[in-house]
């Protein structure tokens, strides 16, 4: 398949996290395309940091790679993002017909709001999904996730002693690196479904 990989709000596409990620995958012959939000891609022009863009502008710029990866090929196209990237592309799932999604690091909520979580949208999603999660994610732990009622379509990767960008605390015994390739093999195992 295709992967279309999102950044997250804070970091650029070629980020060490995208990087890691994207490597590990491209080892695992999966092919994936990466691309830049429309503010990132201008902070990489003139080095000025902005907030993302509006939602409709975000999910513009995925449906426009969207269509420009359709044309170039006719293998299944999967979704993903880091964080805010994967939040935009699980607005768009259903209404791509892709074949699956990817969400790692997802903002189920915004951080210190657990009372305001943006999950609606996750409640009737149709396509298969996986999330890639850290168990102490801060916009998004466990305890709270696990007490939503979200779609049957979404599966969860739960990495222990993680944090929002899938590094593990010193004492789960592994690096940041080696979760990022556990992650990799995860979304690998998923896809080929």
């Amino acid at each position: 398949c295709t992967l279309i990989l999102a950044h997250g709000a804070g970091a650029p596409m070629d980020s060490p996290v995208m990087e890691s990620i994207t490597q590990h995958l491209v080892a695992l012959g999966v092919s994936v395309v990466r691309f830049e939000f429309p503010y990132m891609a201008q902070r990489r022009l003139d080095g000025v940091r902005r907030p993302p863009n509006k939602m409709e502008v975000l999910q513009e710029a995925w449906r426009a790679v969207y269509k420009e990866v359709r044309a170039q090929t006719d293998q299944p196209i999967v979704l993903a993002g880091k964080s805010m990237g994967g939040r935009v592309a699980s607005m768009l799932a259903d209404e791509l017909q892709i074949s699956a999604l990817v969400c790692a690091g997802y903002p189920f909520y915004p951080a210190r709001k657990l009372d305001k979580p943006r999950i609606e949208h996750l409640l009737r999603l149709r396509t298969p999904t996986l999330i890639v999660q850290g168990e102490r994610d801060a916009l998004g732990c466990r305890d709270v996730v696990q007490s939503y009622t979200l779609s049957a379509a979404i599966a969860f990767e739960w990495m222990a002693f993680a944090d929002h960008d899938l590094k593990p605390l010193k004492r789960s015994g592994f690096n940041h690196e080696q979760y990022l390739q556990r992650a990799a093999l995860s979304i690998v195992d998923f896809i080929k479904v």
